[in-house]
């Protein structure tokens, strides 16, 4: 009898040593990569998640890519699917409808073919006419589509949906999510410089985030800082938007290149780099291409009817200076602004 339970302790002793010498201690892995654009993910764990980031970044792939023609939303706009499986693209969609309900439709991922139809930087200006901006207005307009549980109606055939406006902003929640599954505390993803953070990096500090400079470098080449922030530990989503590499000056302003898609046409707003935080990702990329076409004064309004925002603006000032319009609750995750 003693001889079984000998054999019993030792058989778990066994068990015992094996389970401590097969949990690995926690190191932080990096993940580093190009899409659409380059990205960039940091993430403390006890072993590396390679296999798992990149079925992700798959899924990412096969919802929104409207470049292949096999994606959930190529699908979508071809009028071949009207029922949206994926709970992360109905989010988005909600997401997306909210904002632009919201924004009264500053923020409208209907209005792809307006901004192709003006160009990069305004290219095809010379060539556009009221006639092709009533055509194309025809069917764009958040009003023309209708999400009904995972039920997706369009008014117009020819509608088509582009979600590169919270994209980067929503890859960056998709890994946090899978991050946070595994209950990883510390870890920063970061997309074309749409970022989502949670806990702290290896040197025991919060994440530090950058906020550029704007300039007149076509090249992207200068990347001086404007501002650093932290978002203080608390899982929090960060992304910029801004055409302030390729503005304009008029009148000695400096304008954005800017489509506002309820005219159709472009605008004139003060606004050259929008910065928001929110409590994820997508809603922040989101809300910083609302901003841009908004404006600073209405970056306001939209903050009243989204409490849980806050937004750094660079606005074009008097002359060539700039000028910096913040939200109050902004001002806690600013660790320096650069004048």
């Amino acid at each position: 009898m003693k001889n079984e339970e000998l054999k019993k302790a030792f058989g778990w002793l066994i068990l015992f040593f094996c389970f401590i010498s097969c949990q690995q201690p926690k190191q932080y892995y990096a993940y580093n990569g190009q899409l659409h654009t380059p990205f960039h993910i940091k993430y403390e764990y006890n072993k590396p998640l390679d296999e798992e980031i990149k079925a992700e970044l798959d899924r990412f792939y096969r919802l929104f890519n409207v470049f292949d023609s096999t994606s959930v939303l190529s699908q979508i706009n071809r009028n071949e699917l009207e029922v949206v499986e994926d709970s992360t693209l109905l989010t988005a969609l909600h997401t997306a409808l909210t904002l632009s309900a919201y924004t009264n439709g500053a923020y409208d991922i209907t209005a792809a073919p307006l901004i192709n139809l003006w160009g990069f930087g305004f290219s095809k200006q010379d060539s556009v006419t009221p006639a092709h901006i009533d055509s194309i207005q025809q069917f764009v307009g958040y009003r023309k589509l209708h999400l009904a549980g995972n039920h997706i109606q369009k008014d117009d055939a020819r509608m088509s949906l582009n979600c590169s406006s919270l994209a980067d902003g929503t890859v960056c929640d998709m890994i946090a999510d899978l991050f946070d599954r595994h209950g990883i505390s510390n870890y920063m993803v970061e997309f074309g410089g749409e970022i989502v953070s949670k806990g702290i990096n290896q040197r025991g500090e919060y994440w530090r985030l950058g906020i550029t400079r704007p300039t007149d470098d076509a090249s992207g080449l200068n990347q001086t800082l404007q501002a650093t922030i932290h978002l203080k530990g608390t899982r929090r989503g960060m992304a910029t938007s801004g055409n302030y590499r390729n503005f304009y000056l008029k009148e000695g302003k400096k304008y954005a290149h800017t489509i506002d898609p309820r005219a159709g046409t472009p605008i004139q707003r003060d606004v050259l780099s929008a910065t928001v935080i929110a409590p994820t990702g997508q809603l922040a990329d989101a809300c910083a291409t609302a901003c841009m076409v908004l404006g600073s004064d209405s970056a306001a309004v939209l903050k009243q009817r989204l409490p849980e925002i806050e937004y750094f603006l660079i606005c074009s000032g008097d002359s060539a200076e700039y000028k910096y319009v913040e939200s109050e609750g902004f001002k806690d995750y600013l660790i320096q602004l650069k004048e």
